[in-house]
């Protein structure tokens, strides 16, 4: 059937299929914990459904409610933003421990809680980002599988395409969705085997280098980091150490490894704006010195950056290091999505805070100051912003200190 026939009900079985069948794989008798905001039950049912037609012995689903958070900074007393659902984190955490696989969908308004208290919201996060360390521990090492996918939202959508009617923004937003996700192929799940052929390519090609450090030069950036010793490149499947091969987000464009959280000196500018927290965050620069951030500023968010990179020690050191080339699906779509999800497809970019332990060496099996020792940061937060566009080079680093071109222009070299 010609994509232009399908219906949109049968473009969103597709997705769901791409989700399950290329995103998390759940083996049979596997349990699934989902997490999805309420306007996403229609996908979130199609997910259930093929969840079970692949095995999983039981789904249970926990849904989110973007106005019911806002309520909260409306009319919750100051003490109520120091607290977080540490019980239900705790059975998240038991869950995973036992190895259920994690699902989750995205699809929250970027611009939530934009014009609530700074402060009160660094307060909520850096309390969730406590009670949940554990659980983003065991999802960060793949110690299960796990996946990321996302449903279009009306306000996303509004976000996105102001100009237009709700519909028309609405249709517009699934349309890249799907196309992104790569659902629209006449077979996804080739389409998904090629692509991620591709990335696995570019893993062994950067794993072979073993680069000491990569150099990031273009308007408003000259920056060096230094990769943490022992790193391997990640991006496209991955292996959970309960033995499952799994896509954990879809889409996804990167490969990434780990920097060196103490090796990172210079000046660096964001190319997209970043949604963080409920709040659109424009104009991010920041300057490094031995690894920590020593000065940041943003056009628009300043007061939330700041608030973000104070959240814990680990806050101002990078965790992630990621190459996307300019000529991406997502970045050729020309549409921004305020979405990291989709964002950090469209671009290279830098993390600050926890680092991925898998991107080291025999990582999953050290201790916090062992990943450490090798150059690993640790954190209760992880974001990602945009650090690439078609006027950023990047060199790799040797250890003997030579560069090599590995993007121009950001294109792969």
């Amino acid at each position: 059937m010609s994509k232009t026939k399908r219906s949109f009900a049968a473009r969103l079985d597709r997705l769901a299929q791409v989700a399950v069948k290329v995103g998390l794989r759940p083996a049979v008798g596997q349990q699934v914990i989902l997490t999805a905001p309420v306007e996403a039950l229609p996908l979130v049912r199609l997910i259930t459904e093929h969840a079970y037609r692949e095995g999983a012995s039981l789904v249970t689903t926990l849904l989110d409610d973007g106005q019911c958070a806002v309520a909260r900074y409306k009319y919750g007393h100051d003490s109520a933003f120091d607290v977080a659902p540490d019980w239900l984190f705790a059975g998240m955490e038991h869950g995973f421990k036992n190895n259920a696989a994690r699902m989750a969908i995205s699809g929250e308004n970027p611009g939530l809680l934009s014009g609530q208290d700074p402060a009160r919201i660094s307060r909520a996060a850096k309390a969730r980002g406590l009670a949940y360390k554990p659980v983003s521990e065991l999802i960060t090492s793949s110690a299960i599988n796990w996946n990321i996918s996302s449903c279009a939202t009306l306000p996303w959508a509004k976000m996105m395409f102001p100009e237009l009617s709700d519909k028309r923004a609405l249709n517009k937003l699934w349309d890249a969705i799907f196309k992104a996700s790569r659902a629209d192929a006449d077979d996804p799940v080739a389409a998904w085997t090629e692509h991620n052929n591709t990335l696995l390519a570019r893993r062994k090609i950067l794993n072979d280098k073993r680069y000491s450090a990569l150099h990031f030069r273009g308007p408003g950036t000259d920056l060096v980091v230094g990769l943490a010793d022992d790193h391997r490149w990640a991006g496209g499947l991955s292996e959970a150490a309960n033995g499952i091969t799994f896509n954990p987000n879809i889409p996804t464009e990167e490969v990434f490894t780990t920097p060196h959280y103490k090796r990172v000196d210079g000046y660096v500018s964001s190319t997209k704006p970043l949604s963080l927290q409920g709040n659109v965050l424009e104009g991010i620069r920041v300057r490094f010195e031995g690894g920590r951030i020593v000065d940041a500023r943003a056009d628009k968010g300043q007061a939330v950056l700041e608030k973000l990179i104070q959240t814990d020690e680990g806050a101002s050191y990078l965790g992630e290091v990621a190459l996307v080339p300019h000529s991406s699906p997502i970045s050729a779509s020309g549409l921004l999505f305020y979405n990291t999800l989709y964002d950090e497809n469209a671009a290279c970019h830098i993390a600050i805070g926890q680092s991925y332990s898998k991107c080291i060496a025999d990582g999953r099996t050290m201790t916090r100051e062992e990943l450490a020792a090798k150059g690993g940061n640790h954190s209760n937060v992880h974001v990602d912003w945009m650090i690439g566009s078609g006027q950023v080079d990047i060199d790799g680093i040797t250890a003997d200190g030579a560069a090599e071109p590995v993007m121009r222009k950001g294109e792969w070299a």
